[in-house]
């Protein structure tokens, strides 16, 4: 297993072989993979494919052995109490649509409140807005501060009887603020409401502890842990599962079925109907693999201290402006240049071989908010370098001369 050196960890991530002057800076949209989740899809297909439960006949049980395995995997991960709370999904976003359409609106009534913060991907937006408009219900809004932290004093005046759910980002996937999620969860619990946590950014990037946090349900996409695309997790509390309905139906998520009526399986299974993304979550095992070797809470000062490093850099640029300027953030930085419009500034770069996202990055209200059509995002992880940092900030420099 590589070690702490990010040209070791670069030398298991075969595109980098492919791309040798790629400066891969969109790890906040998809992180590349490693040899060990593209050896692992490929050898199922070649050697073990088959689909999972009832098949009696070993490549079939071999696939659920796997299968199943993978949940265990990704409870320590996230130190969840066991794989009975792990559903998989396709994605965050499906994860938490499921909680919003199962769990939440059919205890919503009108005059309740839902919570979210001013920092949400719409993937955690607009799933409560829509339960709140069928329900009659309110959707609230924690306010943040203009360097992007949370007004922890509002949030606590709005945590109320009426409010029956809050939801909230760990890692800000535009300003790269990390939220007190514990905190949070601690209070909101007192007045008896559940918590989810949006985990799209965290999971690959922080120490998770779901169970020791208390929250009720958490939600992260695979390909932003180095894993495949179209497999994410929800973990779910117990009881909360138990109390779920499924909103998908079909195959593999029932117990009984007549033409009068059916029955459905236990969880986590009931959630997951029709053949599921099987050789997924077999990548997805493989990349939790990886990153479990890893010495994370090292390999998380070192990329957040990369992070740090360009935005040192960045801030001697003249008519540079940082979106996003938390005390405690991830390596994520946003930031907008005078006179020259998100979208140039990104074709310019990717000329130079650096890949950044521009826009309003599935976050609108936040650019309301500032006043802004969109940010430059540069996002590091694992495997970037601080001579990626120093080329990211020499061509934006290079970029406002040709464009001002």
């Amino acid at each position: 297993m590589p070690g702490l050196a990010p040209s070791e960890i670069r030398q298991q991530f075969p595109i980098f072989s492919h791309h040798p002057e790629l400066a891969y800076l969109d790890n906040a949209a998809t992180t590349q993979k490693p040899r060990a989740v593209i050896d692992g899809l490929a050898a199922f297909y070649e050697k073990q494919n088959a689909n999972i439960h009832r098949g009696i006949y070993s490549l079939s049980a071999q696939a659920t052995l796997q299968y199943e395995q993978v949940r265990r995997k990704v409870a320590a991960l996230i130190g969840a109490p066991g794989p009975g709370g792990i559903v998989y999904t396709s994605g965050a976003t499906a994860g938490i649509n499921l909680v919003a359409s199962s769990f939440l609106l059919p205890r919503l009534r009108p005059g309740d409140e839902v919570l979210i913060s001013a920092m949400e991907h719409h993937a955690n937006l607009i799933p409560w807005q829509m339960a709140c408009r069928q329900a009659g219900a309110r959707l609230g809004v924690i306010p943040m501060s203009p360097v992007g932290e949370l007004d922890m004093a509002a949030f606590r005046q709005m945590l109320s009887g009426r409010v029956k759910m809050l939801a909230i980002t760990h890692l800000s996937n535009t300003l790269g603020t990390i939220n007190p999620v514990e905190e949070m969860t601690a209070l909101a619990h007192r007045k008896g409401i559940p918590v989810l946590v949006d985990g799209a950014q965290s999971a690959a990037h922080l120490e998770i502890d779901v169970a020791g946090w208390g929250v009720d349900f958490f939600a992260f996409s695979g390909h932003k842990l180095f894993g495949p695309t179209g497999i994410g997790i929800l973990y779910g509390r117990a009881e909360h599962l138990e109390a779920m309905q499924p909103v998908i139906f079909g195959g593999d998520m029932v117990r009984n079925v007549t033409f009068e009526e059916t029955s459905f399986a236990a969880p986590p299974q009931r959630f997951e109907a029709g053949t599921t993304h099987i050789a997924g979550v077999i990548g997805l095992g493989c990349a939790v693999d990886f990153v479990s070797r890893l010495d994370r809470p090292a390999v998380r000062a070192r990329v957040e201290a990369l992070g740090q490093y360009a935005r040192a850099l960045l801030a001697e640029i003249p008519g540079l402006r940082f979106i996003g300027e938390a005390r405690q953030a991830g390596a994520i930085v946003s930031f907008v240049l005078d006179r020259v419009h998100p979208h140039d500034l990104a074709t310019f770069l990717s000329a130079e071989h650096i890949a950044v996202r521009a826009g309003h990055h599935c976050t609108q209200p936040i650019m309301q908010y500032y006043g802004i059509p969109g940010t430059t995002r540069a996002s590091f992880t694992l495997y970037n370098t601080r001579e990626e940092a120093e080329r990211l900030a020499a061509q934006v420099r290079e970029a406002q001369k040709f464009f001002t």
